[in-house]
């Protein structure tokens, strides 16, 4: 069911060592279906200026080792998606930096890890890593979300090292950079045509020490982080979110801290979405809150496809699973009610 030439072979479908669906038998998590059988890993969605949901993430024959650029998909609804295309051809109108070929264990790759599109200031932006490192911001050169796409930076290099960047607008129009571990924090200058300031190291109130709540290199460096790649950031109600994929109890979660600050301090680490990876919030057309999801260790239902789950908060703002799911069959729904009722009930 996956797409490409040449799909992780442990991914093939049936393999419960990689898909045993635990999670959803302890009511972590809905059983929501994929969105379309595409394989898709860091999907991410945006609301358009059009009133379309726009939607990124690695893609293409084999997204581990080879890409030919960032491919994009629209729906009105959530539940039917149309391909817009190949919005950005590497060997057509990428820099040198982005075209050469990199060392990475066992193979040479030039693969594009986790685009995110996001619409800011009225136009749509792409921030896209290049494995193993190596991060670039493109921008429509038309105001479209099909592109064509340039570079937003005015340099013909990595704006950083490393992978997992993603952009968040304030209320005040102000646009702000992280990525990787989100560990760190940057203003974009109005124009987003670079850093108005360097980064802002983050700091976690209260760190979560519990080591079957972080993945090993979490552990190796104290356990202080939010988590060690996939970062997020978001604005609810006041509340800044910043959040990182880590490994908690065996499921590759997105990690969420909350402040009043937009740079911290972050308080009250806890996993949002389980078994949801690195991966993005976004509010729909009528204001629910909603988590992409794609499904990345053992406990998930499904591997390395697109889905959304909605999400709701607690008094104190934390984020976890909605009891209301519409992408859950009719007929695992009362199922999933009861396990939310016996799992969930309590945050609300």
């Amino acid at each position: 069911m996956y797409y490409g030439n040449n799909p992780r072979p442990e991914y093939k479908k049936g393999d419960l060592r990689m898909c045993s669906g635990s999670a959803v038998d302890k009511g972590l998590v809905p059983p929501i279906r994929p969105a379309w059988e595409l394989h898709l890993r860091d999907g991410v969605v945006t609301l358009g200026g059009d009133g379309n949901y726009y939607l990124t993430g690695s893609s293409g024959d084999n997204i581990w080792a080879w890409a030919k650029g960032i491919e994009l998909w629209k729906s009105k609804d959530l539940h039917s998606w149309e391909y817009v295309g190949l919005v950005w051809d590497i060997d057509k109108e990428a820099d040198e930096w982005v075209k050469k070929w990199r060392k990475h264990p066992r193979r040479a790759v030039r693969a594009v890890w986790a685009p995110e599109i996001h619409y800011i200031k009225g136009n749509y932006f792409i921030c896209f890593s290049m494995c193993p490192h190596g991060i670039g911001i493109l921008k429509s050169s038309t105001g479209r979300p099909e592109g064509p796409y340039v570079n937003a930076f005015t340099i013909d290099e990595p704006i950083v090292d490393g992978i997992d960047a993603t952009l968040f607008e304030d209320e005040d129009g102000k646009v702000y950079f992280t990525y990787g571990s989100a560990s760190k924090i940057a203003l974009l200058k109005d124009d987003m045509s670079g850093f108005a300031e360097p980064f802002r190291q983050i700091v976690l109130e209260n760190p979560d020490h519990n080591p079957s709540h972080h993945a090993k290199k979490c552990v190796g460096r104290g356990m202080n982080d939010l988590g060690h790649e996939g970062a997020v950031l978001f604005k609810r109600n006041g509340k800044y979110y910043l959040g990182a994929a880590d490994d908690y109890e065996g499921r590759y979660s997105t990690c969420l801290g909350v402040s009043d600050n937009i740079y911290g301090p972050y308080r009250q680490r806890h996993e949002s979405i389980p078994c949801g990876g690195g991966t993005g919030f976004f509010k729909d057309k009528e204001g629910n809150w909603w988590s992409s999801y794609f499904g990345n260790d053992s406990q998930s239902h499904f591997r390395e496809k697109i889905g959304f789950i909605r999400v709701d908060f607690t008094p104190e703002g934390l984020a976890f699973p909605a009891k209301e799911q519409p992408f859950v069959a009719e007929k695992d729904r009362k199922n999933w009610e009861n396990k939310w009722n016996e799992v969930w009930n309590k945050n609300k």
